[in-house]
């Protein structure tokens, strides 16, 4: 595979010469953080009307698995990139960073709200489970707020970032995803890349466990660069914990102590679609190494992307996941569609559901994977426990010769002479 350059990649009619670029989906990017207050304007009506409306506490699943994978289906894809000439006004526009900041304060009155309501007298257990999975997909969401405000250096992002995060007790996230993740993308080594033929099942406990341990080994590094200890103010994950225990407090002050299970198991769920997300981004995907053992840098043909135009405006177009490696600073207006790198069969939402089901998420994934690599599967990243089955399946067919062919037949009567 030919190495090129992101900006080789991109299409050569995103440039607009004499022409004032504007971006068309400028007002669209609201619909993220509409996310949260359509949530909890689905938990208020069906708190009116808890018998008539139990639908209601099921509307964060409804809306993640149903309706953001049909409106993708229906209204299509968008490939169009801003041009190069637009991308440092973009990027200079507060505007878009406003837009990811707005989703935090209506994810804590939604998320406070789902708590008074799972912990209430006589709520039935099924609508608790609803309840609980609804706040849990809103603040699974919010991880990619998250993501997008901890790429940022200044302090008011990277403390957004933390409060995005607290919600689903994943603010190692913030610290793990940008030193580690980024670092170790689409090797062995990162716990955050999926292996071909890896369930997400068998993937989800190597990647909690591996990205909270990497998450520890890498800010006491940081630390001990500095002469400081684990145990600092200047400890960043202790700051993201300390926020975590401080909402946790004030929702189980005002909700009560039935508030906890409901904040964990609704953080266990958000979290864990962040992970699936992980999964799907990188599955198979594997970096070369060069001559010295080094892996070859991050290119577009590690990540798989999508350009589904509901879930992109959902997710601050983190399908566009090629760009994201290649500029992780690049704020999401400014995200572009990478031609020649390796495309999934729908969005990122509709992926979910296969992806939690292994004999699906094989038939549609394994062979985009082998055909990525022209057939030859040892480029892929293989989970080492099905290493031999994969080589053995994919293997690429070698030229046999009978011993009684022509071709035999000459090189024997060649060597008679």
């Amino acid at each position: 595979m030919n190495a090129k350059t992101p900006d080789d990649l991109l299409q050569k009619a995103s440039e607009q010469q004499g022409k004032k670029w504007k971006d068309t989906k400028r007002y669209k990017w609201l619909l993220s953080p509409a996310l949260p207050v359509i949530g909890i304007a689905a938990l208020a009506a069906y708190a009116v009307a808890p018998k008539k409306l139990r639908a209601l506490a099921w509307a964060g699943p409804i809306l993640v698995h149903g309706v953001i994978p049909a409106l993708d289906r229906l209204i299509g894809e968008d490939t169009s990139n801003p041009p190069e000439s637009a991308i440092k006004e973009l990027e200079n526009d507060k505007y878009y960073n406003l837009i990811a900041k707005a989703f935090i304060p209506s994810q804590y009155a939604l998320t406070i709200m789902g708590a008074w309501l799972a912990t209430r007298k006589n709520v039935p257990m099924l609508d608790r489970i609803g309840l609980t999975a609804s706040v849990g997909a809103l603040n699974g969401i919010a991880i990619v707020t998250g993501h997008e405000l901890g790429h940022k250096h200044e302090s008011h992002n990277r403390i957004g970032a933390m409060l995005a995060l607290a919600p689903t007790f994943y603010t190692h996230f913030a610290v793990e995803h940008n030193f580690g993740h980024h670092k170790r993308v689409s090797t062995p080594e990162d716990p955050a890349s999926s292996r071909l033929g890896e369930s997400f099942w068998k993937f989800l406990p190597r990647t909690v466990i591996g990205g909270f341990k990497s998450a520890v080994e890498i800010e006491t590094k940081r630390l001990e660069r500095k002469g400081k200890g684990f145990w600092c103010v200047e400890n960043e994950l202790l700051q993201g914990w300390a926020i975590t225990a401080g909402f946790v407090g004030v929702t189980t002050a005002i909700c009560g102590k039935g508030a906890i299970p409901f904040l964990v198991a609704q953080g266990a769920y958000g979290a864990s679609l962040l992970e699936v997300v992980n999964y799907i981004e990188h599955y198979g995907l594997l970096r070369q190494k060069d001559e010295n053992g080094k892996y070859e840098r991050t290119m577009p043909e590690h990540s798989w992307n999508s350009n589904y135009v509901v879930t992109n405006l959902v997710i601050y177009q983190l399908q566009r996941h090629s760009d994201h490696h290649a500029y992780p600073m690049r704020s999401f207006q400014a995200l572009r569609h990478f031609e020649d790198s390796p495309q999934l069969p729908g969005g990122y939402a509709s992926m979910l559901l296969p992806a939690y089901i292994p004999s699906w998420w094989s038939a549609l994934m394994d062979q985009r994977v082998v055909d990525h690599y022209k057939g030859d599967i040892t480029k892929a990243n293989i989970d080492p426990e099905r290493r031999e089955e994969f080589l053995a399946k994919y293997a690429k067919p070698t030229l046999t010769v009978e011993p009684s062919s022509n071709v035999v037949q000459l090189v024997e009567d060649k060597i008679a002479v």
